[in-house]
């Protein structure tokens, strides 16, 4: 399914201004206070592990270039595009702490696998140009995608109890989203489209109309020992009073330039 989204994707593209490797003028980038970045060890075995602690600490262990600029740019594999082929297969360690005066340090991850926050992510971005020499430009084109939209049913969104809590969305016993349903804290619908866009395989666009950020949650049943996702996200998103509907839109892709491996700490 996701070789033939991704080779549908790839067909129409409108090449839109933006950056390339900086953000707008006059624009600070956010930037980690320390960052220690070094070649995985292949020993470990571990492969594209992110974390998150509190205090805004964050570590990618074992994590490939590609799999750090998908992070940095909350995007999808087949949203990035040219680049070195080593930038698929070496590997590296990354452990960065923000500035004390950043909002990430004051950040309390609901779990250590929770996904960075926005400027955990424009930090990170600002790391692999500094290190990694990354040039690149972003573009714009047409593709399949989902439209997260109102429902028929009454909405089952509650106003976020605590605006400070860490945003999530997930499964109903916290982490990943599996087959138990679908659950969030101090979500908004925008930060709800990207978070389900990996297990759909295409971008999800928020067109419901909603700001603000929510709790929810809906569980989800099935007679199947292995419950498929995706049908388990249509259910519960309807369950919520929402709706995911097929369409073409903007479809956002990086397109990397330039990239060379890092020196030494």
């Amino acid at each position: 399914m996701m070789s033939k989204i991704g080779k549908s994707l790839f067909i129409i593209w409108a090449v839109a201004s933006f950056s390339r490797g900086q953000q707008p003028s006059g624009t600070a980038t956010p930037e980690f206070e320390v960052a220690s970045l070094k070649p995985s060890t292949p020993a470990t075995g571990e492969v594209g592990g992110v974390y998150t602690y509190p205090g805004g600490r964050v570590e990618f262990r074992g994590c490939t270039l590609q799999y750090l600029i998908e992070q940095a740019f909350s995007i999808q594999p087949f949203q990035v595009s040219g680049g070195p082929g080593w930038m698929q297969q070496e590997r590296y360690d990354i452990d960065a702490e923000p500035p004390a005066s950043s909002k990430s340090s004051k950040s309390m991850p609901p779990y250590p696998k929770a996904p960075p926050n926005e400027e955990q992510r424009q930090m990170l971005q600002s790391l692999l140009v500094g290190r990694f020499g990354l040039k690149y430009h972003r573009e714009t084109r047409e593709g399949p995608v989902y439209l997260l939209v109102k429902g028929n049913k009454a909405l089952k969104l509650v106003d976020s109890k605590d605006k400070n809590r860490y945003p999530w969305a997930g499964g109903i016993r916290g982490g990943m989203i599996t087959g138990d349903g679908l659950a969030g804290i101090n979500e908004s619908m925008e930060d709800l489209a990207k978070r389900l866009s990996p297990y759909l395989g295409r971008p999800v666009l928020d067109r419901t109309g909603l700001s603000g950020s929510f709790d929810f949650r809906s569980e989800y049943s099935s007679d199947d020992v292995h419950p498929d996702v995706i049908t388990m996200i249509l259910s519960s998103v309807q369950d919520l009073g929402l709706k995911l509907t097929t369409s073409k839109g903007p479809v956002d892709g990086i397109v990397i330039e330039h990239a060379e491996r890092p020196s030494a700490n």
